[in-house]
């Protein structure tokens, strides 16, 4: 299984900005002409975690308003209301009806780009009842920092600290159990129920070096005019898929004769912690033959999605043509601009994005996939399966020379 809910905190009152946050809440602050929780909800939404509660308090009418049930961001989104400050533990407390035996937690003022199902995956496979991202900053001393030993964490020290250190990056996957914990409405998750964990040896961490930036204090919200349209701009990684993702015994299209290429989960995993997007850009004759359908073919990439999260990895995308100029069917027998070696399929994916070609491989099995890479200018690389494992293949690729 995979942690597809998060609970975003978006209730508070924004002091700390000051006039920006009288009329406007915190997460709804314009950057680069955007709502920041926008940002936020894309993020989530590209991980497949599409169930969505907001707790929401100070001005929550202008959110709810904004987003209403989350079908015009792809998203299911319900809300509680704190008639009080309830504080981060409260909020939680307040969501318990709702919540999923496992979820993610955030808070509506920071973006912290880490892969979502590493951490799922950290918290499912241990009896921890919260796992806590960690982000490793150079300048600390507006946090405080956070002590681990073996995956456990063990302290929590006060801000004005080290300058290079980890630090909460405020993303919790958490058991719905840990409601237990939580006595009191207003409380604190770091003041009141993190000490308990941490004495009952129940709260974990994984660390990561990722984006990150918290929009709380003016600095920061100018800052992320800046940091967060370069962020979103993903650099972007296009596979194929049959001979790259999984072994091509032809026209694959159902479980029974799905097999990963060796090393492909780990690949995939390494690209999305890099903050890469992964992108299947792939051929798929056999819709146009007839052996399968659009439906089938869209129901099987989602269940080779749901496999890979269960793994700690994702596919942010897939893009098909379903065409053969000779043996398709009906409709299916065209010359089109998205079979490869022609680059329709890649255009698609590149303005539906929004990426920039520099910032793009391509990675193929056969001559039209570089083909349909060169076409763009897109630097493209041919994979054999036969010569080695694509973990192997991808760690010789210079991919931290596309990231912004």
């Amino acid at each position: 299984m995979h942690i597809n809910q998060a609970v975003i905190v978006a209730g508070g009152l924004g002091t700390r900005l000051g006039d920006k946050s009288q009329n406007c809440p915190k997460p709804l602050q314009l950057i680069d002409g955007i709502p920041f929780l926008d940002y936020l909800i894309w993020n989530l939404k590209r991980y497949g975690i599409n169930n969505i509660i907001l707790s929401i308090g100070f001005l929550g009418h202008k959110i709810s308003s904004r987003y209403k049930n989350g079908g015009n961001f792809g998203v299911n989104i319900e809300y509680i209301t704190e008639n009080s400050p309830a504080g981060t533990g409260g909020a939680l407390l307040l969501c318990k009806d709702k919540l999923n035996d496992f979820f993610f937690f955030l808070n509506g003022d920071t973006i912290f780009d880490i892969n979502f199902h590493a951490l799922g995956m950290e918290l499912l496979s241990n009896e921890a009842l919260g796992v806590l991202g960690l982000n490793y900053i150079t300048n600390a001393k507006r946090y405080g920092s956070v002590e681990v030993e073996k995956n456990m964490v063990v302290s929590f020290k006060e801000k004005g600290g080290s300058e290079n250190c980890y630090i909460n990056g405020g993303i919790l996957a958490l058991r719905k159990s840990v409601i237990n914990y939580i006595k009191q409405i207003p409380s604190s998750l770091e003041n009141d129920l993190f000490p308990v964990l941490v004495e009952k040896k129940l709260l974990r961490a994984k660390k990561f070096k990722n984006f990150f930036i918290d929009i709380g204090v003016p600095s920061s919200l100018m800052e992320a005019q800046i940091l967060m349209p370069k962020w979103k701009k993903k650099s972007a990684v296009f596979i194929d898929r049959d001979g790259v993702l999984n072994v091509d015994y032809g026209y694959v299209h159902d479980k029974k004769n799905f097999k990963f290429i060796d090393g492909a989960i780990n690949a995939i995993k390494r690209l999305n912690e890099l903050g890469f997007l992964v992108i299947v850009v792939t051929n798929q004759a056999g819709i146009g033959r007839g052996f399968y359908t659009e439906k089938q073919f869209n129901q099987f990439m989602e269940w080779i999605n749901g496999v890979l999260k269960e793994k700690g990895a994702h596919i942010d995308d897939w893009y098909y043509c379903p065409h053969h100029p000779t043996e398709g069917k009906g409709e299916y027998r065209k010359l089109c601009d998205c079979r490869k070696p022609k680059s329709g399929l890649l255009e698609l994916a590149i303005n539906n994005w929004q990426l920039d070609k520099k910032r793009i491989i391509m990675v193929g099995d056969k001559d039209s996939d570089i083909e349909a890479g060169n076409n763009l200018n897109i630097n493209s690389y041919k994979y054999d399966s036969n010569s080695e494992s694509l973990e192997t293949f991808f760690n010789k690729l210079p991919l931290e020379m596309l990231l912004g």
